[in-house]
């Protein structure tokens, strides 16, 4: 059962939340950003998450909250808020009628622009810097994923009420890595190489890391084979892993 509240967090903060990283890695998407100024877009879910996402300069960032954005998107409920990331709700606006020229045109262009590479084509993934790019934000999508899956999900919570407090790095090796920092049973991702941790996982390259995202190879087969390296509490990883596997339920 997917419960969807906790895929309300996971489509604001994950998934809408790799804009960020998309527009770092792809100047196409810097591109589409016509604004002069900085420009927010507030997120407000009845009974769920609210988060602002301010563009400027063909960046954007990603903060807590939306009492001080531009333009301020309200959903009544998770489920509505799910729909606009399915296509299947069109939002209006209870701020910032003025900008809606960037939400329909520059915010659905870079949202596109997004999709296309979360849901790539077989002929995209041919392209060896579009793959690479695919992998990483992936990365970026399953931690923070982890993260709302651990807080808000009722299986994750389980799993996060055993787990011990520390960092645990998930990575692909010479190319990217995110910190999934755990205090009190919360959990948080950083979507960087941390300084240090108490147990990691790590893919040994980017082939392998695709591939164990989109199930195409299962992880125990690829730890037998020495395509991932664990290290460090196994107690942690455990854990890590039984949150991963209901990640895979809501990012199916």
């Amino acid at each position: 059962m997917i419960d969807q509240k906790t895929l309300a967090y996971i489509n604001l903060y994950a998934v809408l939340g790799a804009l960020e990283n998309l527009c770092e890695l792809v100047p196409e998407a810097g591109a589409l950003l016509t604004n002069k100024k900085p420009l927010s877009i507030g997120f407000d879910v009845k009974g769920g998450p609210s988060a602002t996402i301010t563009f400027y300069k063909g960046l954007c960032k990603m903060t807590d909250g939306c009492s001080k954005c531009d333009v301020k998107l309200p959903f009544s409920s998770p489920e509505k808020f799910n729909g606009l990331i399915d296509g299947t709700v069109t939002p209006i606006p209870s701020k910032g009628y003025l900008h809606i020229g960037f939400l329909l045109k520059d915010f659905t262009a870079l949202t596109d622009l997004l999709n296309k590479y979360m849901r790539p084509s077989e002929e995209d993934l041919k392209d060896p810097d579009f793959f690479r790019i695919n992998t990483i934000l992936t990365l970026g999508v399953v931690g923070v994923a982890v993260a709302q899956v651990a807080n808000q999900d009722e299986i994750g919570r389980f799993s996060a009420a055993h787990t011990a407090d520390g960092s645990v790095m998930i990575a692909i090796k010479d190319e990217a890595a995110v910190e999934i920092r755990i205090k009190d049973h919360h959990f948080v991702c950083l979507k960087k190489n941390p300084e240090k941790y108490r147990a990691s996982m790590v893919f040994v390259d980017l082939q392998t890391a695709n591939a164990l995202f989109n199930g195409t190879v299962n992880a125990l087969t690829a730890l037998g084979t020495g395509k991932i390296e664990m290290h460090g509490l196994n107690s942690m990883l455990d854990n890590i892993n039984r949150i991963l596997d209901r990640v895979g339920l809501y990012l199916a």
